[in-house]
């Protein structure tokens, strides 16, 4: 039996630590094809990034407002990616999940992503929604009108890649010098900002891990980064953590 057959009630997790938005692209890519290749079983990554605007596949160039050479000279890198989606920022204190699995429902697996945010949220005390009835540009999870949690996907021959973050204490300044989302006037969120100081980004992972096992109901085994194969010399793009 394969390896995603032989663990096919599990979902492993495993967590990176802080790396290089590049390093995790080259990650993903490595681990989809084993996964596709039916070699590892559905995985979910949970890491931070350096400081990076991503732009998905339906970014304009306008949204970037200031202009790269002004991100850049704030230690902003500038990153285009395959994932569905607009511009959004990724930061220190963000806690990113790459959900690298099978897929056969693109729509329900963003559903089934942002009911796992909601619940996670609502364990530290925040009511949380979705609102797939505003359309695509609305596609993560809100506190009301304020954006705490964005989404983006792709998948390739049945395999997702890239995923979701969630502000638990980032700074949230960078959103507001481009067009987060591709919401004009978005108003982001983090839950240090709901709760007036929140969790560790640590505490608030393992929340999450928990949660998206659950609502995937697979049972939840914690993996290294070298049971993946993924060490430093591998990408040479892994940060200090």
């Amino acid at each position: 039996m394969t390896g995603a057959g032989r663990y096919a009630s599990e979902l492993w997790v495993c967590h990176l630590g802080t790396i290089r938005y590049r390093g995790a692209l080259a990650i993903q890519e490595a681990i989809a094809a084993r996964r596709q290749a039916g070699e590892l079983p559905d995985t979910l990554l949970l890491l931070e990034h350096p400081p990076v605007y991503t732009r998905g596949r339906r970014s304009l160039a306008n949204e970037l407002t200031l202009g790269e050479d002004f991100y850049r000279a704030r230690g902003i890198e500038v990153v285009p990616t395959d994932r569905g989606g607009r511009v959004t920022y990724h930061g220190p204190g963000q806690l990113v999940g790459y959900p690298i699995m099978g897929v056969t429902d693109v729509v329900a697996h963003l559903r089934t992503t942002e009911d796992a945010i909601v619940a996670a949220l609502g364990e530290e005390g925040i009511t949380a929604r979705s609102r797939p009835q505003d359309g695509p540009d609305y596609t993560g999870v809100w506190v009301e009108d304020r954006k705490i949690a964005s989404l983006g996907v792709h998948v390739s021959r049945g395999v997702s890649t890239h995923g979701f973050a969630v502000n638990v204490d980032n700074d949230l300044e960078p959103f507001t010098w481009v067009v987060a989302c591709g919401l004009s006037g978005v108003e982001m969120t983090s839950i240090a900002a709901e709760e007036g100081g929140g969790p560790s980004t640590g505490r608030f992972r393992e929340r999450m891990a928990a949660s998206f096992c659950q609502v995937h109901d697979r049972s939840r085994r914690q993996v290294s980064a070298q049971e993946l194969g993924i060490d430093a010399a591998y990408t040479g793009e892994l940060a200090a953590a």
